[in-house]
């Protein structure tokens, strides 16, 4: 794929099929394996898992700042001349070397703090030795999930999507026919689940080491001069994006508390169910981001304004697609999406409908908002990304969740987010507006 001379309308929705497919499936080992738990344990497995769910975004989080920050910097400079693959690739040594120091720390703290974190992420009594249940054979594979985020920006940016796409294709295909068969023929519930979900990340991984082996491939190890520069810059790149997931993992550990305070565990099972979609709607809004950073990293540094305007046009009608899309199913079938991810009991099936229609509005404008900052982000903003990620995932939504169920009684905890998307929305439009004016047809101001 030429992404200074093809044609922007084919790369990009080649680059958004293989996005969503590698995205989507990556977060359907979440979800299935929520919904194999809900449907063995009931309620409480749902409630479990949701209390399990900061984990993926945190682990998730480290392989996008990595990744994307790294793949960023990538494109960028080879979309300015010829001859730059040896700069290009320190940068993905960089990347990787961050990626084994990460993966490190994080592994230590679950293997010997998981039960301090899920406390703090919201586990009580039963929720907690099921959440443990289940985490107890993922933390083995830990450092799989962060390399696979990593290595699928840098495959994507070094135009094999396909191959990214279908190594995570494999291992989600591998965890949702393992779930099954470890947690109802093998009768081991949720630690079935985990162990299933451990085993796909290592078939992901393995399929996308497979790249370095083609002709195609142009990543390669080499000595980084000024790695810690590097790194920092990296990290300044890919904040926005890992804060993302990041603050999705906040935002569960705030609401989580929040609901046993106020609501109990029906209301936090029901919430589980909501982070699941969530997720999904996420993922599609990530695929947006994912399909034309390439697209735009690499044109912006060969200063051809006109090219990034159109994929700019081709990214903002599919958020808008998948914005209505996620908001019309939350508003029409809530009942459906619990029975799916669990055993319901009638309390459960009385308060889903209202809660799910007050926070799937905030859908409508998520995936605008998230693809923002893969946008400031490719367009060298990293200061308006960050504003973006942290004003929405911690700061406008930190304060609405705390503040509301004070305000206006515990039922208003479901419009934090909705208020919050749509104040980050407005923001989001006036930046956006600003960032793309001095876009010229034939270059970059």
């Amino acid at each position: 794929m030429d992404f200074l001379n093809g044609n922007i309308k084919t790369i990009y929705f080649k680059y958004l099929a293989a996005a969503f497919g590698s995205a989507l499936i990556t977060s359907i080992y979440s979800i299935v394996d929520m919904a194999m738990v809900g449907q063995y344990h009931g309620p409480e497995g749902s409630a479990a898992l949701a209390v399990v769910a900061p984990v993926w975004n945190i682990i998730y989080s480290f392989g996008l700042l990595m990744g994307i920050g790294g793949s960023v910097l990538f494109s960028t400079i080879r979309g300015k001349a010829e001859g730059q693959e040896k700069r290009s690739n320190a940068y993905f040594t960089a990347s990787v070397i961050g990626s084994i120091f990460l993966a490190a720390v994080i592994w230590l703290v679950v293997i010997f703090f998981d039960r301090e974190l899920l406390l703090l992420f919201g586990a009580q009594d039963n929720t907690l030795s099921l959440a443990r249940e289940y985490v107890s054979p993922i933390k083995f594979a830990i450092p799989l999930f962060l390399f696979n985020q990593m290595l699928a920006a840098y495959l994507r940016n070094d135009k094999n999507p396909a191959l990214a796409t279908g190594a995570v294709l494999a291992g989600g295909i591998f965890n949702v026919f393992g779930d099954y068969f470890f947690v109802f023929t093998c009768d081991m519930g949720a630690y079935g689940a985990g162990l299933a979900t451990a085993i796909g990340s290592a078939i992901t991984f393995i399929v996308m080491l497979s790249h370095f082996f083609t002709k195609r491939n142009t990543l390669h190890f080499v000595k980084p001069t000024g790695l810690f520069k590097m790194l920092k810059e990296i990290s300044v790149t890919g904040f926005s994006t890992f804060f993302i997931d990041v603050a999705m993992g906040i935002l569960t550990i705030l609401f989580n508390r929040q609901i046993m305070h106020y609501l109990g565990t029906n209301a936090l099972a029901v919430y589980g169910v909501i982070v699941n979609i969530s997720t999904f709607a996420q993922c599609c809004a990530y695929s947006v981001g994912q399909a034309s950073q390439p697209i735009i990293s690499t044109n912006f540094g060969a200063n051809k304004g006109d090219r990034i305007r159109q994929a700019l046009k081709y990214a903002l009608g599919t958020t808008a697609f998948f914005g209505i899309f996620w908001t019309a199913l939350s508003l029409a079938v809530p009942n459906l999406f619990i029975r799916v991810f669990m055993t319901p009991t009638p309390e459960v099936l009385e308060i889903a409908p209202t809660i799910f229609r007050c926070y799937g509005i905030s859908f409508l404008l998520l995936p605008l908002n998230i693809f923002s900052t893969y946008y400031f982000q490719a367009l060298m903003k990293p200061k308006v990304a960050f504003v973006v990620s942290v004003a929405r995932g911690l700061v406008v939504s930190g304060v609405l969740i705390y503040l509301l169920p004070l305000v206006t009684g515990a039922d208003s905890i479901w419009f934090a987010m909705p208020i919050t998307e749509l104040l980050v929305a407005i923001y989001v439009v006036y930046e956006m507006v600003k960032c793309t004016k001095p876009l010229k047809t034939k270059g970059v101001v």
